[in-house]
């Protein structure tokens, strides 16, 4: 595993949030459950709320990061990111040009990217991206609109070639976690492992204890 590129980048489970994930459990009891566990970057993602709704659920996810000391990053809008002072966005192909985003966030928040392919990865470390997640790494139903699965041998094939952070996305579970964590990546992004368990933080301290210890630059 390479050194960090940069100091706040210290996670390695990125939590994506999925409302439909839950088993019917309020997404901020999960999430607090799942901080409790270890967890220590949230990617709240929620394509179906209005902006008020996005912007209320930001605001408490906010205020129950900065209490377990975890990342915020949210998915696609910068406003909603600068509106409760979350660390960052995460976007994707249809999002802004990372450039436009650099510019409405400034220099001091992280922007993470979708990517499916080494073009993408190359293009999305060029344009200023502070991570990546890639994948999907192995089949999951919620990634089937981007094709088949890369599988390991391209993860790690694109861990070995950039030089920021990158996370294996898609299919993540406890039985594959160590297998994903071993291709050179900085650590895994995952929904359904975490949200639909049964006991959310349990789960969230076993898929940590599966990764890599965390290395830090002086």
């Amino acid at each position: 595993m390479k050194e960090l590129e940069s100091p706040w980048i210290d996670f390695n489970l990125y939590l994506i949030t999925g409302r439909e994930e839950t088993q019917g459990r309020p997404l901020e009891y999960v999430v607090e459950e799942a901080l409790k566990g270890g967890v220590r970057a949230v990617q709240y993602r929620d394509k179906d709320a209005s902006s008020k709704e996005l912007y209320e659920t930001a605001h408490e996810l906010r205020r129950l990061t900065s209490r377990y000391g975890a990342k915020l990053i949210i998915n696609d809008r910068a406003d909603i990111a600068l509106a409760v002072d979350a660390d960052g966005v995460h976007i994707g192909s249809a999002s802004m040009p990372i450039y436009k985003v650099r510019r409405i966030l400034g220099e001091r928040k992280l922007i993470g990217v979708s990517c499916h392919n080494k073009a993408q990865a190359i293009a999305a470390q060029e344009m200023g991206a502070d991570f990546i997640t890639f994948g999907p790494v192995y089949y999951t139903p919620s990634k089937a609109s981007y094709g088949d699965p890369v599988g390991t041998a391209k993860l790690q094939a694109v861990a070995g070639l950039l030089q920021v952070p990158v996370f294996a996305l898609g299919g993540i579970k406890k039985e594959n976690c160590a297998e994903a964590a071993g291709c050179g990546v900085r650590g895994v992004a995952l929904i359904s492992a975490v949200l639909s368990a049964a006991d959310p933080r349990e789960a969230a301290k076993k898929l940590i204890a599966l990764l890599p210890p965390l290395e830090h630059a002086d």
